[in-house]
Order: C-alpha cells, then structure tokens, then sequence
C-alpha cells in the first residue's frame, strides 16, 4: 500500500490483506539500512490472523521516499503522522533495533498512541563502534561485511537454506545494498547520539516485552536489561539460536512469541460499550 505523507510517497507493507483500520493494527518498523521486508514471516501471519499489519519503509528506505529523517526523536514523530494520515489512532509498536529506540520513544512520549510495545535486538545505550560508524560513513561495502557478519548467528542455516541459491546471510546483504548511499551513516548516527533511553523507558505504561537473540553479538540479550529494569512490568524472552536478525533466522519462534504477547496484550485492552464508556 502506498499512502502521501508530506507530499511524499511512503510504502506501508500490510501482508498481503486490504488496510482495514477497524481491526487492531500492528506498526512494524524496522532498523538501519533495513526496510520492511525483514518483518515477512511475522508481518503475513499477524495480517491473516485478525491483525491490521503497518510494515512501514521509513522515510528514505526501501520503497519510501525522502527526506530522511535524522534523529530516534524524528522517525517516532513521521511514525505518528503516519498514523494520523491512515486514520489509525493506536497501534501496537513493533521495533527492530533502530527501529525498537523508535518504538520506545513514541510509546513514552504519546502513550495513547500505543497498545502494546515489542522491542527487538534492543538495547540502550545502543552505540555504534567507532570502526562501524567510520565504514559506513566513508566505506559502506565494508561497513556491510561487518553488518552482515555480526548480526547473524552463523553462515549456514537450518532450516533457513532450505533449497539452491536461498541464503539468509546473502539476502540481508543484498538488502543493505539495496538502500541509498548516506543511509546507513544516518541511521547508525541517529542511534549513536539517542540520550533519552532510560527516560523514556520509566515512563512507558504499557505492555511491553523485549525480544532477544542469544547469540546477538551487537545488541546481546544483556544489553536490554537496563531497559527491561526502567519498564515497569515488561518482559523478557530469549530466542535461541538467533543472532541481531533474529526474525528471519528464527522465524517461528519469534512470531510465535509476537502472537502470543499481543493476544494477551490485546485481551487487556478496555472494551468500549455501545454509550461510549469502557469495561
């Protein structure tokens, strides 16, 4: 689905259903030099399962177009007008690395925006190595083979090869390399210099579970405790054998641990009667 924001085009994945507003909706956003199509697996099955799935290009990713949006503080801002613009007045946040310090930052600054929140490969502070953020602003192939290496848990994966010319390692490169030039430093910028972490956290009120990967080399499982301690109420679960990607290389476990959150999540929520009032 294609929607205009701010006269610019912005691609909205919904998994293969009609945008249908009426049903609970689910804002998937994803992280650097990423776009929506690392939520595939998660996004069609929340979508044929009474969801209303957002998986959104941010500004400047994947099918979206500009201008970029350079700081956490901005993405979660468009990520509201988004909202806005599609006549959705609550979501559950869905955030994947940059995309979780997104999700964290609308949650705590517009509460009523947000039903449930599910951080993913989170972590805070969420710094980018000085030799990182040297590559991917001055050599961005290089920055890629470090990306790809270190975000997945191995080269070969079972099942996720499961036929000739199908590589979980190679397709996440191969969408690294698909984003436009500049994007990556931005982003890895953006999430270098995001002070607001813990402030927000304390202030979230919602449902909110932190998802990791045990063998995440750059947002461990550990690095989301101070997090996990400033949500009141949150929860933690590891996935094994996932690394940072954790939702392409352990596709069920970690939909399975989606769905189940937001059914809870969702069966909490205040129903509203015929007069308007809750229960």
């Amino acid at each position: 689905m294609e929607v205009s924001l701010h006269h610019h085009r912005v691609y909205v994945y919904t998994g293969g259903k009609a945008f249908r507003p009426d049903l609970p909706s689910v804002l998937m956003i994803h992280g650097a030099q990423n776009d929506h199509s690392v939520w595939i697996m998660q996004s069609r099955w929340l979508a044929h399962h009474g969801y209303n799935v957002l998986a959104v290009d941010l500004p400047a990713h994947g099918r979206s177009e500009g201008p970029i949006c350079e700081t956490i503080e901005a993405m979660a801002a468009w990520c509201g007008e988004l909202l806005d613009a599609l006549g959705v007045s609550a979501a559950a946040w869905l955030g994947h690395s940059m995309g979780s310090l997104i999700a964290l930052e609308a949650a705590a600054c517009k509460p009523t925006r947000s039903w449930a929140n599910i951080l993913l490969g989170s972590a805070f502070p969420m710094r980018v190595s000085d030799v990182l953020l040297s590559a991917a602003q001055h050599d961005e192939q290089k920055a890629f083979d470090m990306i790809t290496r270190w975000s997945h848990s191995g080269i070969s994966h079972h099942p996720g090869s499961p036929g000739p010319g199908f590589s979980i390692y190679n397709q996440g490169r191969r969408l690294m390399e698909r984003q436009s030039p500049g994007v990556l430093f931005n982003d890895f910028k953006a999430c270098n210099t995001y002070a607001q972490g813990l402030a927000r956290a304390q202030s979230i009120s919602q449902p909110t579970l932190l998802l990791s990967g045990a063998l995440d080399l750059m947002t461990p499982p550990k690095a989301a405790q101070s997090l996990a301690k400033a949500i009141s109420g949150s929860q933690c679960e590891v996935i094994d054998r996932a690394g940072h990607q954790l939702m392409v290389e352990q596709p069920d476990a970690v939909r399975g641990a989606i769905a189940g959150f937001l059914a809870k999540a969702w069966a909490s929520q205040p129903k509203v009667l015929g007069d308007g009032t809750s229960c």
